[in-house]
């Protein structure tokens, strides 16, 4: 008997996946997490029954959401990852000789033990010395942070359930009080071609609240329009590339970041600057 998995995105499209197996089932206090393997992206993290990162395309977001922001500042030495409990994002994050402390801030502990038993390729970095994984709401672990990181990285789920907090003008100015001189914030900000509102409101957010604001875009084949994008963040930092010199050496091993994608991410089509009426 054939088993598939389907995703419907806002009840108009989605994707449908063919099952091999599924290997994890839980209900935690926050969300359903489950792990399935598919024929065609291999092992998948499920929360509330949307796709959060597969085996195949997990590169696609993770580094995308990392080397951005690391690469364009001076020296990272201190990061913040908030959700991303799935452990690709602090994965990337320690490729940077010059980090020292990664600290996970993440709601949902069985995230992390799903993701350390099922998904080891994406989670395997998670018992890193320099990694200090804190179970804890992030809304209330950031209004506890001054002046304490170097790079904060918003790996959160969609605005709803558990990760609607993370969507606030209060929480990204409590972000913003956590960051260091010359610091640096990178949010996952939804598709622009999906979720086009969501995506609008999020920008309009960051724009009161820092004043170097620009999103950036990359494909992530099994989010919703498969197309999916990140806003960089700062008070005083842009977004060029500051370490030729590591990220050529980077390169060799990512999968899809390299120099000319990050100058190209910043692109922005003309559909999307009409939706942020630039």
């Amino acid at each position: 008997m054939d088993v598939w998995y389907t995703e419907k995105h806002q009840n108009e499209a989605g994707i449908t996946l063919k099952v091999k197996d599924i290997l994890y089932g839980g209900q935690s206090e926050f969300q359903k997490v489950d792990i399935i393997d598919t024929e065609a992206y291999g092992k998948m993290l499920l929360l509330d029954g949307l796709v959060m990162t597969s085996e195949k395309d997990e590169f696609f977001y993770h580094e995308m959401i990392s080397h951005i922001p690391m690469l364009a500042h001076s020296r990272p030495e201190s990061v913040l990852v908030i959700g991303g409990g799935d452990g690709g994002t602090v994965r990337e994050v320690l490729k940077y000789n010059s980090v020292k402390e990664v600290v996970l801030c993440e709601i949902d502990e069985m995230v992390i033990d799903a993701s350390k038993e099922f998904l080891p390729s994406i989670a395997g970095m998670l018992d890193d010395k320099r990694v200090k994984i804190n179970i804890e709401d992030a809304i209330k672990y950031i209004e506890r942070q001054k002046n304490r990181f170097d790079v904060i990285l918003i790996d959160s789920t969609d605005p709803l359930g558990p990760g609607v907090g993370l969507f606030t003008e209060e929480f990204y100015n409590n972000v913003k009080q956590a960051l260091r001189k010359g610091g640096i914030m990178v949010a996952q900000t939804e598709s622009p071609l999906a979720c086009q509102e969501d995506f609008k409101l999020i920008n309009i957010l960051l724009n009161k609240v820092f004043p170097i604001v620009k999103p950036y875009f990359a494909p992530v084949p099994t989010y919703p329009g498969a197309y999916w994008s990140w806003t960089f963040c700062s008070n005083d930092v842009q977004p060029k590339l500051n370490n030729e010199t590591f990220a050529a050496q980077l390169e060799k091993e990512t999968k899809y970041y390299n120099r000319d994608i990050h100058a190209a991410a910043f692109a922005m089509p003309n559909y999307v600057k009409s939706i942020l009426s630039l």
